[in-house]
């Protein structure tokens, strides 16, 4: 089987996303940052009312409300930042061949991708080294060759979105 496909910078980032979004560490991460933050807010308010005398009644009132705003607000931010991040890191290079023009086949053996600055080979499951999964979303497949690395295939440029699904899943299954 043989994909040409052409990743931009938005594919690059809607892997990212989707992989903070789906991995145990960035769903882990997401949750301790909205909810212990406003724990500690709450505990400075309430040692900002032991150690002066600021009316304690106002001083929870505020920072209940910031707590509760952070709370509702931190997921975008959460997900803004990491597409600000990509999208820096993108930009600063030593990226080639990672945007652009791919071209690649998949046999028996494994795939080959093709980029204008070289070519890598995967091989299929079973091997330490080979393909772990196919991940499919609406607009994508991510074909992971680790737990945190994938070739990004956009529905896109495919022909046929379950060709490539089935042949995929048929090889990992050998």
């Amino acid at each position: 089987m043989e994909i040409q496909y052409e990743l931009t910078e938005e594919d690059v980032v809607a892997f990212n996303l989707y992989h903070v979004k789906n991995s145990k560490v960035g769903k882990n991460s997401l949750q301790w940052q909205r909810y212990i933050s406003p724990l500690i807010f709450l505990l400075f308010a309430y040692f900002l009312s032991v150690f002066t005398d600021m009316a304690r009644g106002p001083l929870f009132a505020t920072f209940t409300v910031t707590a509760i705003a952070w709370v509702i607000v931190y997921p975008k931010y959460f997900y803004f930042h990491i597409t600000r991040q990509v999208r820096k890191m993108l930009k600063e290079g030593k990226n080639e061949g990672l945007v652009g023009k791919h071209f690649m086949k998949m046999n028996k053996s494994g795939m080959t991708d093709t980029t204008s600055t070289g070519e890598t080979n995967v091989q299929w499951a079973g091997v330490k080294t080979g393909v772990k999964s196919i991940i499919e979303d609406a607009n994508y497949f991510y074909i992971y060759t680790s737990t945190v690395s994938a070739y990004i295939l956009p529905k896109r440029d495919l022909y046929s979105a379950d060709a490539v699904k089935s042949y995929v899943e048929k090889r990992l299954v050998i």
